[in-house]
């Protein structure tokens, strides 16, 4: 990391340091939203792109060429580990990851092999070509948590309401820490792989932990988080952590061993600060449908989030997910010039 990139904004508000202006990012910033990603996409299937390392390289500057964000994000997808690590696994359009073999029994556990750094090696590649390329821009290492991965193996598919998954946590203790400790040693060996080859930062994306009750998470994710977290306590590396519907989760979220929590848009960001543990920044959290309204809708629901996260340690202005297909560009990089504007506060910090 040079001495620019670990004084950018975007690093200097995860470590809750002042900040010359708000910085922002957008999660799915390079995706379907973008012409020129689906011109580069034409052809060529998900998880293929994902080991490609100059095409991810491409897909993953263009955003940060259009828009001018303070950070860019790896372009993968949270089975690409699985797949490395030999599991049956695609991603079938309009649908999405498909589970050849899904997970019953400990037997299915172990046969998901463990990952090794060789096996990972496109993403290595792609991360320090992009960091050859971004110059002073961070970039930020990309992985599915593991209970998110357990969802998929489980269900075999996307779900609504992942109760074959939930079950399983419920019924079989053993065979639970079996799946999830298997995960979380892969989900950490893959940001690891990132970090080492100049990451500057890393978010895990646990995207469906929301559908459990807090003691729930506590007793059967939260142990196998702070595990993936705990492998990468060593560099000074940011560490972030998202979930959607976990509003009733940010407390535990921020105890796993990370520098910020990113907030969906149903929780107000000056309740989520009351919510999260000291020392802990937040990420967030305007609607992404916000940006299918005329532009006076999205300034004023923007700088509503702005004022909200004055009330944080740090903040790092994001959405509350993912960027939907549907969103003009233009919108985006019209949103990133006004978070700029903002000043920064006292002493410096963006509140």
């Amino acid at each position: 990391m040079t001495a620019q990139t670990a004084d950018s904004p975007f690093l200097r508000a995860c470590r809750r340091q002042p900040v010359p202006h708000v910085p922002v990012w957008y999660m799915r910033q390079a995706g379907r939203s973008l012409p020129e990603y689906r011109a580069t996409r034409a052809g060529t299937a998900m998880l293929d792109a994902c080991q490609d390392p100059e095409l991810v390289t491409e897909i993953t500057l263009q955003p940060v060429r259009r828009y001018g964000v303070d950070a860019a994000i790896l372009f993968s997808d949270i089975v690409v580990p699985l797949r490395a690590a030999g599991v049956d696994v695609e991603i079938r359009p309009g649908v999405g990851p498909v589970i050849g073999r899904p997970v019953r029994s400990r037997g299915d556990v172990a046969r998901i092999g463990d990952l090794e750094p060789p096996d990972v090696e496109f993403a290595a590649a792609a991360v320090r070509m992009l960091v050859a390329e971004l110059g002073g821009t961070p970039l930020i290492g990309f992985a599915g948590g593991p209970f998110t991965l357990a969802c998929y193996l489980v269900e075999g598919g996307p779900s609504k309401t992942f109760e074959r998954t939930r079950a399983l946590l419920y019924s079989d203790p053993g065979l639970w820490d079996a799946l999830m400790g298997k995960l979380a040693a892969i989900t950490a060996m893959f940001l690891r792989v990132q970090v080492d080859a100049g990451a500057s930062a890393v978010q895990l994306f646990d995207s469906w932990a929301g559908v459990l009750a807090a003691e729930d998470y506590r007793r059967g994710v939260l142990p196998y988080t702070r595990r993936v977290f705990g492998a990468l306590a060593g560099p000074a590396v940011p560490r972030i952590h998202f979930g959607v519907g976990t509003g009733e989760l940010l407390g535990l979220m921020s105890e796993a061993g990370v520098e910020v929590v990113g907030v969906d848009w149903r929780v107000p960001l000056d309740e989520a600060a009351r919510r999260v543990a000291p020392g802990v920044a937040l990420q967030g959290n305007l609607d992404p449908a916000a940006l299918l309204a005329p532009w006076p809708a999205v300034e004023r629901r923007a700088r509503e989030v702005l004022e909200l996260g004055r009330t944080a340690e740090g903040h790092v202005f994001n959405l509350g997910h993912g960027v939907l297909p549907e969103t003009d560009p233009d919108t985006l990089a019209r949103l990133t010039d006004l978070v700029h504007s903002v000043p920064a506060g006292p002493g410096g910090m963006a509140r």
